[in-house]
């Protein structure tokens, strides 16, 4: 199991999910936060890794850290202010620049996997890093980050990463 290295008071814990379907697959690292910075930096880290062509699934109950980890994420890129980086709630994608174009897509409002289909999202797959919250809701596997942060005690974050299988 991969570990991240990481500042501000994150652990590290070695477990990991059983292999096999879509929602089961193997976590290459799960790390706890105890707060928003943290969350952050662990984003950042990851982030700085990246080579431009990435697709990042975050998942989480509302308020769980996905936008705070999307910033990490553009802050890695390079990106100048991440003050500017929010949730797409209502415009569906923020397209962002940075090291890379960043792709921000946010499928909370879309219910149906049609609605979900015709956004033409996957036109930006090689165009950029995509970054998609609530990634759960796409309706197919797709070879991708996948990031699921669960909420603690008060700031604590369990951030669970799976990287797509080479």
């Amino acid at each position: 199991m991969k570990k991240l290295d990481v500042k501000h008071g994150a652990k590290r814990s070695p477990t990991a999910k059983k292999a096999g379907s879509r929602q089961e697959r193997p976590t290459d690292s799960e790390t706890t936060t105890h707060s928003e910075e943290a969350t952050f930096e662990l984003a950042r880290a990851m982030a700085r890794r990246f080579r431009g062509r990435e697709v990042v699934l975050l998942s989480g109950e509302l308020g769980a850290g996905k936008t705070i980890f999307a910033k990490g994420i553009a802050a890695g890129l390079g990106m100048k202010s991440c003050a500017q980086v929010c949730s797409p709630s209502f415009t569906i994608m923020n397209i962002y620049q940075a090291r890379f174009p960043i792709f921000h897509f946010d499928l909370y409002r879309l219910e149906k996997s049609a609605d979900i289909l015709d956004l033409g999202w996957e036109d930006y797959l090689d165009r950029g890093v995509v970054i998609v919250e609530w990634g759960e809701r796409i309706p197919f596997d797709l070879d991708a980050i996948r990031v699921d942060i669960k909420k603690g005690k008060g700031d604590e974050r369990i951030i669970e990463v799976s990287m797509p299988k080479p």
